[in-house]
């Protein structure tokens, strides 16, 4: 009986060695993608600061996903396509504006391609909500554009609100 108790503590511990692993080895990436992620801006479409349960936060979307729906479906159907990339060009300020959805072809110097997820027949980018200090929804009624870091693959990360001006409102809470 007692092999038995040694081995099952045995199996427990490695076992939340290997969570503990995994979990930690996930915000690494996290932080990473963060710190070296290449700078782009998404113009923000009408938003709606919202107070809830879980503090406040503004209701996301992005002006760029009317154009990659239309893109996916013309005729306006309710999209059931899978995620995907679109091209986007940059700006000298790093704003993203949509050139195509991404076929697999060579992009330009400019040209960036960003990840997409399909949600309940919705194009979206990264999450569709930006937290922040309960009472402070005034600051943010200005927002216009979100900061995102792009990785490698094109995975977007959003790590802030800014203005018309590209002046920053303020992190995300973390």
């Amino acid at each position: 009986m007692m092999p038995n108790a040694k081995a099952s503590r045995l199996v427990i511990l490695v076992g939340m060695l290997l969570v503990l692993a995994v979990i930690n080895g996930a915000i690494w990436q996290k932080e990473r993608h963060l710190a070296l992620g290449e700078i782009v801006y998404l113009e923000l479409a009408p938003v709606d600061p919202r107070s809830l349960m879980q503090g406040d936060y503004m209701s996301l979307n992005f002006a760029i996903t009317s154009r990659i729906q239309m893109a996916l479906n013309p005729e306006g159907d309710i999209l059931s396509a899978s995620d995907g990339h679109v091209v986007v060009r940059l700006d000298e300020q790093y704003i993203a504006h949509f050139q195509r959805l991404d076929d697999g072809s060579p992009i330009g110097d400019q040209e960036r391609r960003l990840q997409y997820r399909l949600r309940n027949g919705y194009v979206r980018f990264a999450t569709n909500a930006f937290f922040f200090q309960e009472g402070h929804a005034e600051r943010y009624q200005s927002a216009r554009y979100g900061q995102f870091r792009i990785n490698d693959q094109g995975a977007p990360l959003l790590v802030a609100l800014y203005d018309s001006e590209l002046k920053s409102l303020g992190s995300l809470v973390r």
